[in-house]
């Protein structure tokens, strides 16, 4: 018993250190400013460290006319390169016509991202600050951009799927493209006006268009639009809610870039104003300020990190406490067997338990009841068989023996594969 102590107390440890790595948050941003401070030529890549507000050099040089880029489907280089038809841009260099919509996908290490003036899907590897673009498809579909500039990507997210998320400024197109190994770009159409927004529309010039957008860990999207308003998007329905404006920011600052913070606050950049960036309370949309080393202005922002508006999960210390048998009761009384399960089915050895009725008791690591049935226990070594439900989830269950007083006998967790 004590080795099958030592060896679940070790596949414990495993998951907690797995659920920890899989928590942490950025403390870095990734910027698009001009090589000047006061500039606005996006085409300038840097990092922004977030813990002490200063910038790094410029990690890749946008405009250089020499950018050697590589076919994001077949991975080979990319050996001619034709002028963008409208506006007489050169398709070679990587953030060519600027840059204002981006999406740092950490898994892969890269940097999503499309030119303004550019129907095209790109990104950076950043383990090799390679330039990857997509020949195979137009990003949106809309070569020519229009007059007002709608149809202009300017805000772009990866999601908590996994995939990543752009919009026009106009808000008629909601793009997803999937960030793994089979590339895939999806129109899926217009948004729609929340009732509840009172007139603040999505589609508006006046207050909606520009800005950048993050997304949260329940399957919605924020824009923060140019003139500082704030909607929420449901990527689902599509709805678009006005949650409201931004507060306590100068009256010249334009929002033009966000992203999460590890204290789960919303920095956004400008491309106007570079005195300071401003935190912004998620559920006040109050702004304080966040004092720059160097103020750069930024035409947009990107990182990880994902806004925290679920109800607080259980923490790693709770669900441990739930699942690590209490050593007092685990004494030679009950064997069980085979721990990993693999076919949803174990079995219960009573050896030195005394006659009587018994309650097995079994459930998962929120608590929740999944088995409970008699037994009447008429000797030792005598043998139960447990029966899981077929569609019960891979992971850890808690398994108790209850006696006719109410008081727990036995208590371990059970490993099922």
């Amino acid at each position: 018993m004590k080795k099958s102590l030592r060896l679940s107390s070790l596949l414990l440890g495993s998951v907690l250190l797995t659920t920890l790595a899989q928590s942490q948050t950025d403390r870095f941003a990734y910027a698009v400013t001009d090589v000047q401070q006061d500039g606005a030529n996006w085409s300038f890549l840097r990092k922004l460290n977030l813990r002490n507000g200063l910038f790094s050099d410029v990690l890749l040089n946008g405009t250089d006319a020499k950018q050697v880029a590589f076919d994001a489907i077949t991975k080979k280089e990319i050996t001619a390169f034709s002028t963008e038809k409208n506006r007489g841009y050169n398709l070679q260099p990587a953030f060519s016509s600027g840059v204002a919509a981006m999406a740092y996908d950490r898994k892969n290490n890269r940097l999503w991202y499309t030119p303004m003036f550019i129907d095209q899907l790109r990104y950076i590897d950043l383990k090799t600050m390679k330039a990857y673009y997509v020949t195979s498809q137009e990003f949106t579909g809309m070569t020519k951009k229009s007059p007002d500039q709608g149809n202009i990507i300017t805000r772009m997210v990866i999601a908590d799927d996994g995939n990543g998320y752009a919009m026009t400024n106009d808000g008629a197109h909601l793009i997803k493209f999937s960030t793994g190994k089979k590339l895939n770009i999806v129109d899926l159409g217009m948004l729609a006006d929340n009732p509840e927004s009172k007139g603040v529309s999505i589609h508006s010039s006046c207050s909606s268009f520009g800005g950048d957008m993050i997304a949260d860990n329940e399957g919605n999207l924020y824009v923060f639009s140019a003139r500082n308003h704030v909607f929420k998007v449901n990527i689902e329905t599509k709805v678009a809610t006005h949650l409201g404006v931004i507060s306590g920011v100068p009256a010249n600052f334009t929002t033009n870039g966000a992203v999460v913070t590890e204290d789960n606050h919303i920095l956004i950049s400008s491309a106007i104003d570079a005195r300071n960036y401003y935190l912004v309370d998620a559920k006040t949309l109050a702004a304080t300020s966040y004092p720059l080393t160097a103020g750069w202005r930024s035409s947009d922002m990107a990182n990880s990190n994902i806004l925290n508006t679920a109800k607080p999960k259980k923490t790693t210390a709770e669900i441990a406490s739930r699942i690590i048998p209490d050593a007092s009761l685990v004494e030679n009384k009950v064997q069980l067997y085979p721990n990993p399960v693999t076919n949803n089915r174990f079995a219960i050895q009573f050896t030195k338990l005394e006659a009587g009725d018994y309650t097995i008791q079994v459930t998962d690591v929120m608590g929740r009841q999944v088995v409970q049935r008699v037994v009447s226990v008429m000797g030792e070594d005598q043998v139960e068989s447990v029966q899981l439900n077929a569609a019960a989830i891979k992971g850890f269950y808690l398994v108790k023996i209850i006696n006719k007083d109410s008081k727990t006998v036995f208590s371990n967790k059970l490993v099922v594969q």
